[in-house]
């Protein structure tokens, strides 16, 4: 019998799992078996919120599971490659929050472990997925906005919590690997190729040495690519595409809510004159379709929808920015 559902099990007890387990839920292809927790009151109380059946008193615990097909990993950013590359050895597809790896040489290690294990790995960056990119792309490809020639973008919030995770350095804490990195995947994903070179200049927490503001500009040969990030401003984010004869803003390009319609505003030169035009996508929730499209590339053993690949060359351009900050000067990728 042909298997229509994947079985997946979650790795972790992180609060992202209040978006992502009921969105997983709903979704069509997918039955969520159980979560784990390395400590056993944790890994019970988070079943029970979530409506999963079973709780695992460790990680190791649910990756001897022979009914989980795959996993999710929420995990803190510096665990994330290290237990992918354990799921995959214990013939799991994982599924694992952004950022996967922490650099470029563990996405290659990554990659190694894939090809390795034959199991499919994907980045979590749920926004890869959402229809609203997929018709951002899908405008600029049509020419709707003329040559596309620059993209600028922001993407803020305010946390000085010494607790957090975000503001932990050990732990694989910062702005750019937080929400620096989604300016970055969005902007190749539209604009369809790499950035030649960057030059960023970040400024660090004095207390958490963690990044909290950063000025980032790529050059994609022909397309400038400027963002701004931080941690520690008020919270806003969009991203603009600015073209020849148009302009494409996304309204709310990576928090997309899951209880109404996302909106792209369309600005358009005319015989006419300007005009604008805002477009509406149906609502959705950006995790149900990412863990559907997932399953669906496990069910139909097809590639995942973000190859490691692409997570490869966003960390390339993610350790440049590192090192132009650190060098004041143009950083090739």
């Amino acid at each position: 019998m042909v298997k229509d559902l994947v079985v997946w099990g979650v790795l972790g007890t992180a609060g992202i799992n209040d978006k992502v387990v009921p969105a997983m839920h709903r979704a069509t292809n997918c039955r969520i078996k159980g979560i784990a927790s390395r400590t056993p009151e944790k890994a019970r109380e988070a079943a029970t919120r979530y409506g999963v059946p079973v709780a695992y008193d460790s990680y190791e615990a649910l990756l001897a599971d022979p009914e989980i097909d795959a996993v999710y990993i929420p995990l803190p950013n510096h665990l994330h490659m290290e237990w992918t590359i354990k799921s995959v050895e214990a013939g799991k597809h994982v599924l694992c929050e952004k950022p996967i790896g922490l650099d470029v040489g563990q996405a290659e290690r990554l990659i190694a472990a894939r090809d390795r294990t034959g199991r499919c790995i994907q980045e979590g960056f749920m926004v890869r997925t959402h229809p609203q990119w997929l018709k951002v792309r899908a405008l600029i490809e049509d020419g709707v906005i003329g040559e596309l020639r620059a993209v600028s973008g922001t993407f803020t919030y305010y946390n000085t919590d010494p607790g957090n995770i975000r503001n932990q350095k050990e732990f694989g804490g910062g702005g750019l690997l937080d929400i620096g990195c989604y300016p970055i995947t969005t902007s190749r994903f539209t604009i369809g190729r790499e950035p030649r070179r960057v030059v960023a200049l970040i400024e660090r927490d004095p207390v958490f040495k963690v990044d909290r503001l950063g000025s980032v500009l790529m050059d994609f040969d022909g397309v400038q690519a400027s963002f701004l990030y931080s941690t520690q401003i008020h919270n806003y984010q969009r991203m603009q595409f600015h073209g020849t004869k148009g302009r494409i803003e996304v309204e709310i390009p990576f928090n997309a809510p899951n209880d109404r319609p996302t909106r792209l505003l369309v600005s358009e030169n005319s015989a006419a004159g300007d005009t604008e035009r805002w477009l509406e996508l149906p609502v959705c929730d950006q995790y149900g379709v990412a863990a559907e499209v997932f399953s669906e590339a496990i069910l139909n053993k097809r590639p995942a929808a973000v190859s490691l690949e692409d997570t490869l060359s966003n960390m390339r351009v993610i350790d440049a920015i590192s090192r132009s900050a650190q060098s004041g000067s143009w950083e090739t990728i």
